[in-house]
């Protein structure tokens, strides 16, 4: 396969993540709530990705009790961006949520700069500024969007992105050398179990319920948790983190895309301007260390 095979690979990763807000507002149509939503969505995503494993060579691969520990640890917090994101949605349209979550791109660079002491470069500084006012005009806060906003819904998608930063720097630096999709398999089992804590699968216990839940949780299942680090692990190896930051960044406009048309939601022009200055800042900031990777391969 050519490099460009495992961009548009990385690309449809995220467009993947992106259609999710938007089937997850219409199970909410469809009288379905967060906890059944964000539950069985885990439940039937955790079931398919371990289906996966078994097709899979290598998939009885020895590994530690303590890497196996490690590897459920970090997907807690996958589990937990779940829960606050579909929160999130409860209150707020699909394409607000979305800027909230986004803001995990600074909220990872403000932890790895507490806790292990890296300090971004100027580069980085000047994308977080980019960014954070792509997400004012994107939220429609400069016409008097503070109004329409709902507190609880502006929390819970930052708690979101708080979460979904510490997955993102946790899950990078364990057991990498697992093969992927059993480690995605196990993150995913991770998340299930705080899933299930938090919200119990009492769904499982009405069969008229599950029955009428079982497409949307399939659906979002094979989308949220199945596909996406599948995709990610075939191309993200080829193309590195740079480029793979940029390209997985199709979430944000797939996500206002998919609200704006399925759902009916009004996006404005300062809003799309948002979302590209977004865009713009996570490139800004990802592409010195992608020019610096390609000059070295070249070199």
């Amino acid at each position: 396969m050519k490099i460009w095979h495992y961009a548009a690979i990385v690309f449809l990763g995220g467009c993947s993540y992106g259609i999710l807000s938007t089937f997850v507002k219409l199970a909410y149509s469809a009288g379905f709530s967060a906890a059944e939503v964000s539950g069985s969505q885990v439940l039937f995503g955790t079931a398919l990705i371990w289906l996966l494993v078994l097709f899979t060579k290598n998939k009885y691969k020895r590994i530690s009790f303590s890497t196996l520990m490690k590897l459920l640890v970090s997907g807690l917090p996958m589990g937990l961006t779940g829960i606050f994101y579909y929160k999130s949605l409860e209150t707020v349209d699909a394409s607000l949520a979305i800027i909230f979550l986004f803001q995990f791109v600074w909220i990872g660079t403000v932890i790895d700069w507490i806790i292990f002491k890296n300090k971004p470069e100027r580069s980085k500084i000047i994308s977080i500024v980019i960014l954070l006012a792509g997400s004012i005009l994107a939220a429609g806060l400069l016409a008097g969007g503070f109004q329409g906003l709902s507190l609880a819904g502006t929390a819970w998608g930052l708690l979101s992105a708080c979460t979904f930063s510490i997955f993102i720097l946790v899950s990078g630096a364990v057991a990498n050398e697992v093969p992927a999709i059993f480690k995605s398999a196990l993150l995913a089992t991770g998340g299930l179990s705080i899933v299930m804590v938090i919200f119990p699968p009492l769904f499982l216990f009405h069969p008229s319920t599950l029955l009428s839940l079982a497409p949307y949780s399939l659906l979002l299942g094979f989308f949220g948790v199945v596909l996406p680090p599948l995709l990610f692990s075939i191309g993200m190896p080829h193309i590195g983190p740079g480029l793979g930051t940029i390209l997985s960044a199709s979430e944000l406009p797939v996500a206002v895309i998919m609200s704006a048309i399925v759902l009916g939601e009004y996006v404005t022009f300062y809003q799309w301007c948002g979302v590209v200055l977004i865009l713009i800042g996570i490139m800004f900031g990802n592409a010195p260390a992608f020019l610096r990777k390609r000059a070295l391969r070249n070199g």
